[in-house]
């Protein structure tokens, strides 16, 4: 979001006065600051990445994070709504958000609350995020709200970035096996085939598969791309429907490592995100159908919407989880057990996320050395029959010479 230097300066004017941070706004310092903080903009933020932001219409996690951070900062130092927001959409890189927050800016000069300004923008800010902001705007705890909403985005970045981290490795691997087997397949396979042929060989039944690939990806070669495009194209509109992504997210549950990493993944969103809309002062029932509208895995989001049913109903929150022991480990279900007993169930909740974070941190950090041997092992396969595959036809050659 670029605020750098600035977001410095604010923080040190708001432990001075808040009349001399008002006034620093006001004159001519403000625009001094901003200058600044955009001309040591790292070199590689480029007007094309800006414009690109605005043509996909897409704002990431960080940027409102830092959003959140900011206006919580410039609240407590006495701003007004629509000042520090006029503030915010100058300073962030990203039009597209900055014309947002413009938009959100004229509602609440308009005589609109924050929240009710922000939720008519669903696609960059959540259910979650206004119902949190209605939430602090009524109860007088809005700067408190605003802290723990960039808080809660900055461990839901640090665990997605991990996870995604992780994959890296694996995904240019398996891209570059993929990548040289084909070259492989369309130029090399083809010149071994003319040698042999020349010389009156008998292809073994390995060699004769090798061929037939082959001859698939010289002769039918844009035929297979467009099948795996359209072939892409349908798995991913059949995740958009209800019943498609049910069954996907059936099949990552189960798979090894990676389901195990989903699972904590959704716990630590799950308990945090309670955590903080509980200590934001929402209740329960209301807390878990709103985070049962923003959690990635189906089954996650339909065991807490129907927990917010059973809340309402008089069920304990642990009584609900040890329904589905599939989802929640027995940790889970007797630790928050424990806080309905003691009263301290907001602080038992974060300490599930900590815990649940720290075990995603270990197992994505690991996750390399689990895979590598996989990948060794297939990469191992693959070279080893294309290498018997060009070396049986060589010694019955030798055998027919000898």
């Amino acid at each position: 979001m670029g605020f750098g230097i600035f977001e410095t300066c604010l923080v040190k004017e708001t432990m001075n006065n808040k009349d001399d941070f008002s006034e620093l706004l006001s004159n001519n310092k403000y625009n001094t600051v901003l200058e600044s903080s955009q001309k040591k903009e790292k070199a590689g933020r480029f007007s094309a990445d800006i414009n690109l932001s605005k043509i996909l219409r897409r704002v990431s996690l960080v940027e409102k994070m830092l959003f959140s951070r900011h206006l919580a900062v410039m609240s407590k130092a006495g701003l007004s709504f629509s000042r520090s927001l006029n503030v915010l959409s100058q300073q962030t890189k990203n039009k597209y958000f900055s014309e947002v927050i413009s938009k959100v800016e004229g509602d609440i000069k308009g005589g609109e609350s924050l929240a009710d300004s922000l939720a008519k923008h669903p696609k960059v800010f959540n259910e979650l995020f206004v119902n949190m902001v209605r939430v602090g705007e009524t109860g007088g705890n809005l700067e408190e709200v605003l802290k723990n909403l960039a808080e809660q985005m900055k461990k839901d970045h640090e665990i997605i970035s991990k996870v995604r981290g992780a994959m890296i490795y694996p995904a240019v691997i398996v891209f570059a096996m993929i990548t040289i087997g084909v070259l492989m397949m369309i130029f090399v396979v083809p010149t071994l085939l003319a040698t042999f042929q020349d010389l009156e060989v008998e292809l073994p039944f390995a060699t004769r598969m090798l061929v037939t690939v082959s001859n698939s990806f010289r002769n039918h070669g844009l035929l297979i791309l467009g099948s795996l495009i359209i072939s892409g194209w349908l798995f991913l509109s059949a995740l958009k429907t209800a019943g498609g992504k049910k069954r996907f997210d059936f099949l990552v549950l189960r798979l090894p490592v990676f389901g195990q990493i989903v699972k904590k993944v959704n716990l630590a969103r799950f308990t945090r995100t309670l955590s903080s809309l509980i200590e934001s002062g929402v209740s329960i029932n209301e807390a878990l159908n709103i985070i049962s509208r923003t959690l990635g895995n189906t089954y996650y989001r339909e065991s807490l919407s129907g927990a917010a049913k059973d809340i309402q109903k008089g069920v304990d929150l642990s009584g609900i989880v040890d329904r589905d022991k599939d989802l929640y480990p027995s940790l889970v279900i007797n630790m928050i057990k424990v806080g309905e007993e003691t009263g301290t169930l907001e602080t038992t909740l974060k300490q599930i996320a900590e815990f649940y974070e720290e075990e995603v941190d270990q197992v994505t950090a690991n996750l390399s050395s689990i895979i590598e041997p996989i990948l060794m092992l297939i990469i191992g396969a693959a070279v080893g029959f294309f290498a018997l595959s060009m070396i049986q036809p060589m010694y019955s050659l030798m055998e027919g010479i000898a």
